[in-house]
């Protein structure tokens, strides 16, 4: 616990002082610049918020060693704009690939999408990001989320100023929220991903069970490894943006038997830990055009997720599909070590330095100038008044980082065992409905 506490207070300085000040000029931009330019302000508050949320892609890329494992299709690759080896690197990292012999791929989609995925485990967000930034996304990386998470410390208010939409879990005022916030994003002046999740919660183990029982009273195929999906959201997010976005990217998260489960306390602490994530992409043309027929679709995409999981859950891979390595962009001829890989020295360790490396420095070589400059202007610990509010600021760091770790957490879950007997089948609409 001692050497969590030597992790995330330091950690939490760095993140919550950083946030802080991308939230003023988030607040700043807000005031001054949107009432006259909303197309500037979005372009503004892209580079802004990507300069924060890079702070969390490095914990998850470099601090932790989280390895992202990427299965898709030819089709899909092609539609999300292929995994391409040089895309935005230099000429001298080119020349480093080709003499270390390393396969390096990167994701260059750069198109409107509705991102659909199941909720499986603390960090589904922080991989969906991920994968936004190695699209090129990731300043414009949206989500449909619960109205508590706009009250987080720095990554909330960051949200908001980011137009997230914030529901309710009330029906009658989620539809006008859903429908008003997507035609917002219609005249959106960069490709935007839109992430939502929907079973509606996080998957544990006592909401399966209940979803479960219900579905074995009503005589309907019994769901071993997703929730049962609520559509409503689904159709009226299709309805009202189909107009404008032209795909559907379908993400199956799954974690391998061998890996731990990923938290935010285990980032925190440097711990790695492996994902599985299956992409189809679909075609927003391809939907059907009632609400009905939109509903069944969803409904039968979690079907086949559920059979998806099962084969995951046989092979500990998704079996039949390519594995594409999305890696880690390169931007400086600088070489780094991962966290991790301190005192063993070898190929793979051997790694140049990344944007989010240099993010996370600069954070911390301006902050540190400016919490010694500051410390040297006031005289804080001269006093005891200084030292008590020192240490009341860390103590307010501390409890913000525990709200975000807790924030994040689920109850841990094993996946279920297939029984023979279990087929794909369909969900009624009435046990979709039952679920809301």
């Amino acid at each position: 616990m001692a050497i969590a506490a030597a992790v995330i207070v330091p950690l939490g300085l760095l993140f919550f002082i950083s946030g802080l000040l991308m939230n003023l000029l988030q607040a700043i931009c807000y005031v001054l610049v949107r009432p006259l330019s909303k197309n500037t302000y979005r372009k503004i508050n892209r580079v802004v918020a990507e300069t924060l949320w890079l702070e969390l892609v490095w914990i998850v890329d470099w601090w932790a060693g989280v390895k992202i494992k990427v299965f898709a299709d030819d089709e899909t690759l092609s539609r999300m704009g292929k995994f391409l080896l040089i895309g935005n690197q230099n000429i001298f990292y080119f020349i480093y690939v080709l003499i270390c012999n390393l396969t390096v791929t990167f994701l260059s989609g750069k198109e409107h999408a509705l991102v659909v995925c199941n909720h499986r485990s603390d960090i589904d967000w922080l991989v969906g990001w991920i994968l936004a930034q190695r699209s090129g996304c990731l300043g414009s990386a949206l989500a449909v989320t619960k109205k508590s998470n706009k009250f987080l410390p720095v990554i909330g208010w960051s949200m908001w100023f980011s137009e997230f939409l914030f529901l309710e879990r009330n029906w009658a005022k989620d539809e006008s929220t859903i429908k008003s916030g997507l035609q917002r994003l219609k005249d959106f002046p960069q490709p935007f991903w839109l992430a939502l999740f929907v079973e509606g919660t996080r998957f544990t183990e006592t909401k399966l069970k209940a979803a479960q029982e219900y579905a074995a009273s009503s005589e309907l195929p019994i769901p071993r490894n997703v929730l049962i999906p609520r559509t409503k959201g689904f159709v009226s997010t299709v309805s009202n943006m189909r107009s404008f976005v032209p795909a559907i990217y379908d993400m199956t998260v799954a974690i391998p038997k061998t890996s731990p489960p990923p938290t935010m306390l285990r980032l925190f602490r440097g711990q790695p830990s492996v994902v599985h994530v299956h992409i189809k992409c679909h075609s927003m043309k391809d939907l059907p055009e009632s609400d009905e027929a939109i509903a069944q679709w969803c409904i039968n995409q979690f079907v086949a997720k559920d059979a998806l999981l099962d084969k995951h859950i046989a092979a500990d891979t998704f079996p039949g599909q390519q594995e594409q390595n999305i890696g880690r962009p390169i931007k400086s001829l600088a070489v780094s070590f991962p966290k991790h890989s301190f005192g063993s020295i070898h190929k793979k360790a051997h790694k140049p330095l990344h944007l989010f490396f240099q993010v996370v420095l600069s954070w911390a070589c301006l902050l540190t100038l400016g919490a010694i400059k500051f410390l040297h202007w006031s005289d804080l610990f001269s006093s005891w008044k200084g030292m008590a509010l020192s240490a009341l600021g860390l103590g307010v760091i501390t409890l913000c980082m525990q709200i975000l770790i807790r924030s994040s957490q689920s109850e841990r879950w094993t996946p279920a065992k297939t029984n023979d007997h279990h087929h794909a089948g369909s969900f009624s609409q009435t046990d979709v409905e039952k679920d809301k």
